[in-house]
């Protein structure tokens, strides 16, 4: 890494203004505007690993925006840790926030991730800007006042917590189709991979969508697919398209946000995403055009996870979660998918874990595939989650192969639980975890335990066992677990006796409300006069769907989608499927907020919340999420022909 000694020069008018009418939010300004600011910009060029900001140390005296090249954000706290806070590109920019708080010292360290040229505009202009025009306010500033952004700095580095980013978060409020380039690029399935790159160039993209003689759009060819598929197997340049791209093409509505988009991304390993309007390709985003709006902090996280070398590397990221989650919420992001985030983040860490400790072991005996169990197999993780996990391998056909797979997932299952410790993730209290030898068995040894758990159901150990219905697949062999899946949803709806235990026993569970609409809380104890909302708000919501979900064969694991198939098949009425949907989402989003506020309080999150610090409204609307309560336990008491009890 090394410091920046500015030397900016002047460069071509037109340049600047070209530029400038591609880029929001100055494409906005009035021509006059635009032309006083373009007259007083210079250029500089940042050579790869380039110190430009230093945190606390450089004089910030011109907003800079990226014209190529690309850098990353990051901030250190006092102990020298870094945490990474973004990827910026073409068109973004730095130097916004000390420059509208007149701090004078940058915030945060900027640094370029390749050679990176930037146009850059004196202070007094762009201040002049900001102040004199609501179109660059309103996008530089959001919703924060000056006074506000200063007070939560100094607040956030007082309590160790990292700092907002220079923006507001867009991901969940922009639709894909806002960012589109222009129209998707294709080219024949017939041309010459030579003829891909050559058209590549020439449009400046990444990508070619790739169509067949009757004009059907059929796969997509990338630059990575010329590098991985081509140069690096010999193949002739002048090999087909078609036997080097990528079919199908995974697609995204156009009306879907940039939100969705990433999760869709960062789940499937891909960087291209064709957008569907009305049936029809309207063009072609990419990771890239995600990183270039505010607030990439997950992709950011995602990509230090995959550029991680050893496990011990590993062990310093998970407690960067937190800080990425806040800006979702800040944004307004569902609670549903803040958790699938969280999930997602949490899976691919894991992933990478298994991924090294596998090089290291050498290869299994036998194929296996990690599994999560309770809310990791929901998809509802939030800031404090416990290990539920488990290993399925493929059933040994000889006696050596199963006495060498007991031994590889025996040493396999322990090292990932004490690794995955050292990252943050808890010990399950009850022993709910690969570690144990009752959860690491092949696959006829779970079917033949979820065949004990419902042929001869016993209450307490049905109450005890829920939380393996709840599993999906991870690392690994995906069949395996779907294989298991299948046979559980099979001989699940078959099971009336074990089906009634378990709705028997989501009536056990009272609304937290007296009948004077009072909080009923715990009346003693360390959490005196608080409300657990996990056990008393969450948990009947998420036995309702499962239950449900178990009987009529869904083989979705998390609660939101149990609940919409069950209202697609008819299997609940819309309107509980509405009204339950919307009181655990509510309940989720203030479980995330109260574990959030902890968190940036120095504490240990959890469930319980002090229903007086409340507001009004949000006490009104709790009420009313508890009532949805009592209408599925009298859904369940009608499905399942009990007594009113």
């Amino acid at each position: 890494m090394t410091s920046h000694v500015g030397n900016p020069h002047s460069v071509p008018l037109e340049q600047v203004t070209e530029f400038l009418l591609k880029t929001l939010p100055f494409n906005t300004l009035a021509p006059s505007s635009l032309q006083d600011l373009a007259k007083q910009c210079l250029i500089d060029f940042f050579p790869k690993d380039t110190l430009i900001f230093e945190q606390d140390v450089t004089t910030v005296r011109h907003f800079y925006l990226i014209q190529q090249g690309g850098v990353r954000i990051f901030f250190k706290n006092e102990a020298g840790d870094t945490t990474l806070k973004d990827f910026r590109g073409e068109g973004e920019y730095f130097g916004a926030v000390p420059l509208i708080q007149e701090t004078e010292r940058a915030n945060l360290n900027v640094e370029t991730v390749e050679d990176t040229f930037c146009f850059l505009f004196p202070k007094e202009a762009f201040l002049h800007l900001v102040q004199t025009n609501p179109a660059v306010t309103n996008y530089y500033l959001r919703n924060m006042t000056q006074k506000l952004v200063n007070y939560a700095y100094a607040e956030l580095r007082q309590r160790k917590v990292t700092p907002r980013t220079e923006s507001a978060l867009r991901l969940v409020s922009v639709p894909v189709g806002d960012i589109l380039k222009g129209p998707a690029q294709m080219i024949a399935a017939s041309a010459s991979a030579q003829q891909a790159a050559i058209a590549m160039h020439a449009a400046h993209i990444g990508s070619l969508l790739v169509h067949d003689d009757n004009s059907r759009v059929i796969g997509i060819i990338t630059d990575k697919d010329l590098r991985n598929k081509l140069v690096a197997r010999g193949l002739d340049y002048a090999t087909p398209v078609r036997e080097i791209m990528t079919s199908p093409v995974q697609t995204i509505p156009s009306h879907h946000v940039c939100f969705d988009a990433l999760l869709k991304m960062m789940t499937d390993h891909i960087h291209h995403l064709a957008v569907v309007d009305q049936e029809t390709i309207a063009g072609v985003i990419t990771t890239h055009d995600i990183m270039v709006l505010q607030g990439t902090a997950p992709l950011a996280l995602f990509k230090e996870i995959v550029s991680r070398q050893t496990i011990a590397d590993l062990y310093e990221l998970a407690p960067k979660v937190p800080g990425i989650i806040r800006n979702l919420v800040e944004e307004g992001a569902k609670a549903d998918n803040i958790a699938r985030m969280i999930t997602l983040l949490n899976d691919h860490l894991v992933e990478k874990l298994l991924t090294i400790l596998i090089a290291e072991l050498g290869p299994p005996p036998v194929p296996f595939c990690w599994m999560y169990m309770g809310s990791e197999g929901r998809k509802e993780q939030t800031f404090i989650t416990d290990q539920d996990n488990a290993i399925i391998y493929r059933d040994p056909v000889t006696e050596s192969e199963a006495t060498a797979a007991a031994s590889y997932f025996a040493t396999l299952g322990k090292a990932a639980i004490e690794h995955l410790a050292a990252c943050g993730f808890p010990l399950c209290p009850g022993d709910i975890m690969a570690s144990n030898p009752r959860w690491r068995q092949p696959a006829r040894s779970w079917q033949a335990c979820f065949d004990s758990w419902t042929d001869s159901p016993d209450p307490q150990e049905i109450r005890n066992a829920t939380i393996f219905f709840d599993f999906r697949g991870g690392f690994g062999d995906q069949e395996l677990v779907e294989t298991l899946r299948d046979h559980l949803a099979r001989s699940a709806r078959q099971k009336n006796i074990f089906l009634f235990h378990l709705a028997k026993d989501c009536l056990e569970s009272r609304p937290p409300i007296s009948f004077f609409r009072n909080f009923i809380v715990e009346k003693d104890g360390e959490h005196k006069n608080q409300l657990d909302f996990k056990k008393r708000g969450l948990v009947p919501f998420v036995d309702f769907a499962r239950v449900l979900a178990l009987k009529h064969g869904i083989k979705a694991t998390n609660t939101i989608d149990r609940l919409r198939l069950l209202a697609e098949a008819h299997h609940i009425p819309n309107e509980l499927h509405k009204e339950t949907t919307a009181a655990y989402e509510f309940l989720m989003h203030l479980r995330l907020i109260h574990q959030l506020q902890m968190l940036e309080n120095g504490e240990t999150p959890d469930n319980f919340i002090d229903p007086g610090t409340l507001t009004d409204l949000e006490k009104q609307t709790l009420k009313e999420a508890f009532t949805v309560v009592g209408k599925m336990q009298s859904f369940l008491r009608q499905e399942f022909h009990m007594e009113q009890g």
